[in-house]
C-alpha cells in the first residue's frame, strides 16, 4: 500500500512540477507543502484532486510511521514495562509531541534555529537523513558483516561460492568504510 501511494505520488507531483515553470523541481519538502497547493489551486478541478492527492499522502505517512514505531512499541512489550495498547498509545503521543515542533518551525518557530542554522523541521531532516541513515547503515553492515554466521547468510541471501564471498568482504570491510567517507563528506558540507 504504501509503495503505491508513493508511486501514484510521484506520477502525480512530478508533471505537475515539469509544467508549472514556478516550481522548482529540487524544493526538497517545501515541494510538497508549499509549491503543491499552488499547482493544484491554478488547474481546473485542482481542489478535488489536491483533496486526493495529499489523503493519499496522509495514507502513506500513516502506514509508514506504523511500522516505525513497531520496533519500539516490541522493545517496550518485551521488556515488560506496559501492554501493547499503552506502549502504542504513549509512543505514538511522544512522536506526535516531535511532529508539532516540525509543524509549527513552518510559522510560530520559524525564527527558532538549532544548532544555529536549522529550524525544528530542518533539524529533524537532518538528524534523521544526513545522521541516522549513514549510521544506521554502518552498524547493519558491521552487525551482518561481522556477527551473523556465515552458514545463515548462504542461506538467506542464496548467493553461493565465489558470489557469496565477494558480497561478504565487501558488506564486512568495504561498505561500512565507504559510507563512513559518505557521512563524513555530507556533514563537512554542512558544517564546513
Amino acid at each position: 500500500m504504501d509503495t503505491c501511494v508513493a508511486l501514484v505520488a510521484g506520477l502525480a507531483i512530478f508533471p505537475m512540477v515539469f509544467a508549472s515553470s514556478a516550481i522548482e523541481p529540487a524544493a526538497g519538502p517545501g515541494l510538497l507543502f508549499v509549491s503543491l497547493p499552488i499547482a493544484f489551486g491554478s488547474m481546473p478541478a485542482g481542489m478535488v484532486f489536491g483533496t486526493v492527492f495529499f489523503a493519499l499522502v496522509s495514507i502513506a505517512a500513516w502506514t509508514s510511521s506504523i511500522s516505525l514505531i513497531e520496533p519500539a512499541v516490541a522493545w517496550v512489550v518485551d521488556r515488560g514495562r506496559a501492554t501493547r495498547a499503552k506502549a502504542a498509545i504513549a509512543l505514538g503521543v511522544f512522536c506526535w509531541a516531535l511532529g508539532i515542533g516540525s509543524a509549527l518551525s513552518f510559522n510560530h518557530w520559524s525564527e527558532i534555529k538549532l544548532l544555529g542554522k536549522f529550524t525544528w523541521f530542518e533539524f529533524s531532516d537532518f538528524l534523521t537523513a544526513n545522521i541516522m541513515l549513514p549510521i544506521g547503515g554502518i552498524l547493519m553492515a558491521i552487525f551482518v558483516g561481522h556477527l551473523i554466521d556465515k552458514n545463515n547468510l548462504v542461506q538467506v541471501v542464496e548467493l553461493k561460492g565465489k558470489l557469496f564471498t565477494c558480497w561478504h568482504l565487501t558488506l564486512k570491510w568495504i561498505s561500512p568504510v565507504l559510507v563512513g567517507i559518505v557521512f563524513a563528506i555530507g556533514i563537512y558540507d554542512i558544517f564546513g
